[in-house]
């Protein structure tokens, strides 16, 4: 089976694919101009400056978002020398360095919309935002004090689909509001118009991605908007949310367990009785689960928890399939965004597991799904495209760094949100991560608690299979990452 990503330059679609979700601005963004606090604060003073030397912010609820920074880092598309697009033989940003930041104890955003938290969400995006264009975080999450020595950015781009869908537009309009001249960039754009480069008219594009980004009908927007622009007829879009995938990933025990010990009652990924991802014991010889990633098989169907990255993909694929199947289908699905940033980390896998269904057989011999997958499927990984857009953005804004004498620092820098345990009522699980309950019983405006403390991304704060899948898939963003904590 042929499958490969598909990247082509694409002219700039407005940021108005995605108003704003509500009339008004969350209540932070007054807070900011203010100047209430140095919990959420920004010096406006460096944005008086030569924003030339400072770093680029990009962000992700969690370590996904680094698959968006990795390709930013190898990207070849234009020639460093006149900015012409094509590749020269060097990376379009060699003389850039990148701040990143992970929001992983607030992750997945993908809930908060299904938890009717939508404006937390809002507000946790912002102060993301808020965080790069500051010069505030803390040394660890023991540290009694916080420091004021980070860079401030000079770009900011929202690696994450959920935060994109929901956030960009307040993103954009609060910089506006605090005069910041700095371009916001999200994945969203770039995934729909790399789907829309396909000449098939017959078919339909899937959307993998969180629950949120599904709920918004973000990439249905932006899809629908591109094709008209295009004159074209848009696609049938079939959009699966896959619920707890993302947190697999990263290792998040309400959704993994690898070591089979924890109370089966935390568990809130795909089960028989779990009416948001509910497994049909009808379709249990189709989905293909592999009993080594399945806890409490033995119990029997109703107590079955998914425990394997590859048993969450092999769920949401056939569940996408058939609701697919269910709706009459038509021609087959010829394009699969991936439409959260972890997923590109398992790109075999959702291969594998869409080339299994294509040729799955009944026991009569019957292909009930061959007819509705595409022989040679195109998988459509947004960040090479957002890396364009990003290049794009900072040529016409003069701000990219072009010579190795104009740059003052060299070492990246990378932080991630860990749970603020001096905090009065938090509540933790036993790994040391908000108990889901607290997290998603949050609201927003409650503006003098810092929920989380953003510090430096070491080996401490990261999962040893986070740190192995870094390592192995993405090596050159491990050697900064270690630079940086050497550096610091």
């Amino acid at each position: 089976m042929n499958h490969r990503f598909f990247i082509l330059f694409i002219v700039f679609v407005p940021f108005t694919l995605f108003p704003a979700c509500g009339d008004e601005l969350p209540e932070i963004t007054k807070f900011v101009s203010d100047s209430k606090s140095d919990l959420f604060a920004i010096d406006f003073s460096h944005y008086q400056a030569d924003l030339k030397p400072y770093p680029i912010g990009v962000f992700d609820s969690g370590v996904g978002g680094l698959t968006v920074l990795n390709e930013i880092f190898q990207v070849d598309e234009f020639d460093n020398r006149t900015h012409e697009f094509r590749a020269d033989g060097r990376p379009d940003f060699e003389q850039e360095r990148f701040l990143y930041l992970g929001d992983q104890a607030n992750m997945p955003y993908g809930n908060y919309p299904a938890e009717g938290k939508t404006d937390f969400l809002r507000e946790l995006i912002l102060k993301d935002a808020i965080f790069l264009l500051g010069n505030r975080y803390w040394p660890s999450g023991a540290s009694l004090q916080p420091r004021f020595d980070k860079s401030p950015v000079k770009a900011i781009v929202i690696a994450c689909n959920t935060a994109t869908s929901y956030g960009l537009q307040d993103i954009v309009t609060a910089v506006g509001h605090w005069k910041i001249p700095l371009s916001v960039i999200g994945v969203v754009n770039a995934g729909a118009k790399g789907a829309m480069e396909n000449e098939a008219i017959d078919g339909a594009v899937a959307v993998m991605a969180t629950v949120g980004t599904c709920s918004s009908q973000g990439y249905v927007r932006a899809i629908e908007s591109i094709a008209r622009q295009r004159n074209r007829r848009p696609p049938v879009v079939v959009q699966q949310g896959c619920l707890g995938l993302a947190s697999a990933i990263e290792g998040d025990s309400s959704y993994m367990d690898p070591t089979g010990a924890l109370d089966p009652s935390v568990y809130r990924g795909p089960a028989v009785h779990n009416p948001q991802a509910p497994i049909h014991p009808a379709l249990f010889d189709r989905y293909g689960f592999e009993n080594e990633g399945l806890l409490d098989f033995e119990k029997g169907m109703d107590s079955i928890r998914l425990n394997s990255v590859k048993n969450y993909i092999r769920y949401h694929t056939l569940s996408l399939v058939e609701q697919y199947k269910q709706n009459g289908g038509g021609g087959p699905i010829h394009t699969v965004i991936l439409g959260c940033t972890h997923f590109p980390f398992y790109l075999e896998m959702l291969q594998d597991a869409f080339e299994r269904l294509r040729t799955w057989k009944t026991a009569e011999g019957e292909l009930p799904y061959a007819a509705l997958i595409a022989e040679n499927i195109r998988f459509i990984d947004p960040a090479r495209l957002t890396a364009i857009e990003l290049y794009t953005s900072l040529i016409s804004q003069k701000l990219l760094i072009e010579a190795e004498n104009e740059r003052t620092v060299v070492t990246d820098e990378f932080y991630i949100s860990v749970p603020n345990p001096s905090l009065e009522n938090v509540e933790l699980t036993e790994t040391q991560v908000f108990s889901y309950s607290y997290k998603y019983g949050r609201n927003p405006g409650n503006l003098e608690y810092e929920y989380v403390k953003r510090v430096p991304m070491t080996g401490s704060n990261l999962n040893s299979s986070t740190i192995e899948m870094i390592q192995s898939k993405m090596p050159d963003v491990w050697r900064r990452m270690v630079r940086f904590n050497v550096a610091k």
